[in-house]
């Protein structure tokens, strides 16, 4: 799963995506790509129970998008690359600035979120529109129907009335039929968005800031997850001993680190849960669509394992934890025996029994 970064120039994401990604990227195509883990307090938990000689955590992949121009993303060579590297992402973290500072002046002449956020979902509506128009005149000329023509037109029409009101198409629910119809096109506003709001230290510290209630109140209406980060506040974390970070995140009146929060949410929204495997070894974080099941799970180890599944022994996180071992849940008969059916919960501990 590929989250991409998007945002105005001087708007901090690219320092988010190095905080992220722990400063190692590499470039492709005028983006950069990286790997930043998906903070787990359970992992760590486990960590401390096993002392394994090896811990790791769920990882996600990051893409820092070259910079945003408003009304002119989707014209122009430049801006046709940039809506194709969106179009290659799986979920949109929109870094919005809401911070002011005379070493870095925003290009519109003020700091204002609230716009800048509306302003990228009526960019990737008027992309989606452009999209949908061309497909229809296609269609109203092709000579030859192909099937479900009219079943097509009717879904897009539905579409281009949904667009020429400002909606993205995420807010329309579709049949598995009609998902089938559009297979082939990828639509930036079905895409899930959520906005990385970067704010500064005196934002961060300052419940009910005008201008963050404004942006909260519009990501509610448009369905956006929200995460309040502050870049600068990110990087001096960044410099400190672990023992230290903890006091300093207690002086903000933070219980963690807006990284965290960043990572997780993203982790979440695109549908994705945690199993973990543990031992002396490796304490692990695996990661599965929500709803999988148990052989759909095992391949995130090795396809050997999913080909060769027999059962799953499984018990919760918190049935581990509140019987202190692995020995105390087999005691207690809290260890259960799990076939090919069983969908995999977020947090489970698992231990996949095969035969190839």
């Amino acid at each position: 799963m590929r989250i991409g970064l998007l945002g105005l120039p001087y708007s901090g994401k690219t320092t988010l995506f190095q905080l992220l990604t722990g400063g190692s990227a590499a470039a492709s195509r005028g983006a950069s790509l990286g790997v930043g883990r998906v903070p787990d307090p359970r992992v760590d938990r486990l960590a401390e129970i096993y002392r394994p000689r090896k811990t790791t955590y769920a990882q996600i992949e990051f893409v820092d998008l070259p910079s945003w121009i408003p009304n002119g993303q989707g014209r122009g060579q430049q801006g046709g690359q940039l809506l194709q590297m969106v179009r290659d992402v799986d979920l949109l973290v929109h870094v919005v600035r809401a911070f002011d500072t005379p070493f870095a002046p925003h290009m519109q002449g003020t700091v204002d979120p609230l716009r800048d956020a509306q302003a990228l979902s009526e960019e990737l509506v008027l992309a989606d529109w452009t999209l949908v128009e061309t497909r229809l005149k296609n269609l109203q000329e092709s000579r030859k129907k192909r099937p479900r023509h009219e079943e097509e037109v009717a879904l897009l029409r539905r579409f281009q009335a949904c667009l020429e009101q400002g909606r993205p198409l995420s807010v329309l629910e579709l049949t598995d039929e009609e998902e089938a119809l559009i297979q082939g096109y990828t639509f930036y506003t079905r895409k899930p968005v959520m906005i990385a709001l970067n704010v500064s230290e005196e934002i961060l510290t300052t419940p009910g800031h005008p201008q963050l209630s404004a942006v909260k109140a519009a990501c509610e209406q448009q369905g956006w997850p929200l995460v309040v980060v502050s870049a600068k506040v990110e990087a001096e974390i960044e410099t400190l001993a672990p023992e230290e970070r903890e006091e300093f995140l207690r002086e903000l009146n933070l219980t963690e680190s807006g990284l965290q929060r960043l990572a997780r949410t993203a982790y979440q929204r695109l549908g994705l849960i945690s199993f973990f495997t543990v031992g002396e070894d490796e304490v692990r974080a695996w990661t599965t669509r929500r709803g999988a099941k148990a052989p759909e799970a095992a391949r995130a180890i090795h396809s050997d394992i999913a080909r060769g599944f027999i059962r799953a022994e499984v018990v919760s996180y918190e049935q581990f934890i509140a019987a202190g071992s692995m020995k105390a849940v087999r005691d207690a008969g809290q260890l259960r025996l799990e076939g090919k059916d069983y969908v995999v919960q977020d947090g489970d501990i698992i231990s996949f029994r095969f035969n190839v």
